[in-house]
């Protein structure tokens, strides 16, 4: 007997369930052919040489990774035909955009499948702003080769109506890890975890393509991304500072400078450097490891040359709170209290992952009513952190490390290991809404639930 997934394989189809029949049309997805799209997107087998020799072969868009930077405009409507040139089903989320569960690209919300070596055309109207990202939510159940540890990601910009403009060049970085293996890093009765042995920034390792060419003077947006399937990266650059105006698209209600950026899986900072300090610099991660196996890009400024420097940069507990501000929060309307804890896999599975003592898809849903304001107050009781994401919504950060705090709106948060943090969502997008963390291997092996409206 099919279960659900493997019928959605061999068929290609998928029940939209009858809670999404009140969502409004503003979005759709639907076999082809239909309208004349906007974008073309195509998921097909790709082979990358991120350094001389260093081939790697993986599945991406359009036959590149990271996939074409998808540029629309705020508001206005657009289709996009996804083709799918592999054997197995995929799915795109649009991850960040408030988009219909039908549309949003998780199975678990209604989404239907793109079929082996089928299609699909997916409209929606772009929305919010900022910097958004695009990638399969297909899981990988422990296969390397599959769901983020490929190359299936991409930069989705929403552009507003009008942008000041206040910089000189805009980068676009996302971060990635390469060559996945089975490793015991944690404690004695610990499961399988994932060590790298390669990584990139875009296409190219530490050393290798093109240099980010600046001149002294300049300033320099980068839009980056954290795109590994399952580990926390801290960059930096030495002898300069990094003024976060944005995290995962959203404006940060007070911007501040920092010396070293940590982000979580699937976490964007939008950050503008000064460029005043002349000669070739290596921005990258501050892992010695990590940067050494290609987390890394050289910076050269104009009229430099010499071997890329780099200044070990001491690594730093992330805060967030200095980006937001001290104001009031509304009563909310109702409180979802989440406890977080691991089944050990005792070095012979992999950790297993629970809410309230259920792994998915046991997970009890978190039913909510539209319009209400309602707090998450996450109980972290593992040893690992965890990177919370929330489909079609924003939250806005309440407390973290002991810290209040306010204005701070993500679609990711990183909840430290032992640690307890609480945000707010307003339920203002009817339909089914997947809350999980999004390291790979802790949504494959349990830690999924689903939002519910009434």
């Amino acid at each position: 007997m099919l279960n659900r997934r493997e019928f959605l394989a061999a068929t290609g189809v998928s029940a939209v369930g009858a809670a999404l029949a009140s969502v409004p049309r503003f979005s759709s997805v639907a076999a082809l052919p239909l309208a004349k799209p906007d974008l073309t997107l195509r998921i097909a087998p790709v082979s990358v040489e991120i350094a001389p020799g260093v081939v790697i072969k993986t599945v991406g868009y359009n036959g590149k990774v990271p996939g074409p930077i998808l540029r629309f405009r705020e508001g206005k409507r657009v289709t996009v035909d996804v083709h799918n040139d592999t054997d197995m089903p995929e799915l795109v989320h649009w991850h960040g955009q408030f988009v219909a569960s039908d549309v949003d690209g998780s199975e678990e919300e209604g989404t239907p499948v793109i079929p082996a070596h089928g299609s699909r055309q997916y409209t929606f109207v772009p929305g919010p702003v900022g910097s958004r990202w695009y990638h399969t939510h297909m899981p990988s159940k422990g296969n390397l080769d599959m769901g983020t540890f490929n190359g299936q990601f991409g930069f989705f910009y929403v552009e507003p109506k009008s942008e000041p403009g206040n910089y000189d060049q805009e980068i676009f970085l996302a971060a990635h890890q390469w060559g996945p293996s089975l490793a015991h890093l944690g404690p004695a009765n610990n499961g399988w975890e994932i060590a790298y042995k390669n990584g990139s920034f875009n296409d190219k390792a530490l050393g290798h393509g093109d240099p980010i060419r600046v001149k002294q003077g300049q300033r320099v947006l980068f839009r980056l991304l954290n795109s590994s399937a399952t580990d926390d990266i801290s960059f930096a650059l030495p002898g300069h500072k990094f003024k976060v105006i944005a995290m995962d698209g959203n404006p940060v209600p007070t911007q501040a400078s920092v010396d070293v950026l940590t982000m979580g899986v699937a976490e964007r900072v939008d950050a503008v450097v000064e460029m005043n300090q002349p000669g070739v610099w290596i921005f990258g991660s501050i892992d010695d490891e990590e940067r050494m196996n290609g987390l890394g890009i050289i910076i050269e400024y104009a009229g430099q040359t010499g071997e890329p420097a780099w200044v070990k940069v001491p690594k730093t507990p992330w805060d967030y709170t200095p980006f937001g501000t001290q104001d009031p929060h509304p009563t909310p309307d109702g409180t979802f209290d989440l406890v977080f804890k691991k089944i050990p896999g005792n070095r012979v599975d992999y950790n297993r992952w629970t809410i309230n003592e259920k792994s998915w898809p046991d997970t009890d849903p978190l039913m909510v009513q539209k319009g209400k304001r309602y707090r998450m107050v996450f109980h972290n009781q593992t040893g690992d952190t965890h990177p919370l994401h929330l489909h079609r919504h924003d939250f806005e950060i309440v407390k973290i490390g002991g810290k209040t705090t306010a204005g701070i709106k993500k679609d990711i948060v990183n909840i430290p290991r032992f640690s307890d943090a609480e945000v707010d969502f307003v339920a203002d997008h009817p339909g089914p809404s997947l809350f999980h963390c999004h390291m790979q291997l802790h949504m494959d092996f349990g830690f999924m639930a689903l939002v519910k409206y009434t």
